[in-house]
């Protein structure tokens, strides 16, 4: 867990985000991140604001949300207060998407349960066992 620095070396947001700094600069090169701080030599240096924009970053993307989406959402935060509505759509419609998905993988868990009922059943019996 990062202190309450002001600042962070790209090393430690990895660290702490689980991003490679290959994906933080990518990230900052097509615009989901804003243009990092750099120190007088040059080197990136994030801010807690950064981090957390990243955290949100990483919920979208482990929940499957395209770039592109990530990309309006970004560009929707950055335009200020007035397209909040617009947020609350695109997230929803993000959200219908990922129940989607978490309904269809309970019915395919259901059925890996009953498979394993299943074979439990079989060891229980001792049928088919060689």
């Amino acid at each position: 867990m990062l202190s309450r620095m002001s600042v962070y070396t790209p090393g430690q947001v990895a660290e702490e985000t689980g991003f490679s700094l290959d994906t933080l600069r990518y990230y900052e090169r097509i615009g989901l991140l804003e243009p990092i701080g750099r120190n007088a030599a040059g080197q990136r240096r994030f801010t807690q604001e950064d981090i957390g924009w990243l955290g949100m970053i990483r919920c979208l993307r482990d929940t499957g949300m395209p770039i592109a989406e990530m990309l309006r959402f970004a560009e929707l935060t950055r335009q200020g207060e007035h397209t909040i509505r617009d947020r609350i759509a695109l997230l929803e419609a993000h959200d219908r998407r990922v129940e989607a998905q978490v309904a269809n993988l309970r019915e395919k868990q259901t059925a890996i349960r009953n498979k394993i009922g299943y074979y439990r059943g079989v060891v229980g019996t001792g049928r088919g066992l060689s």
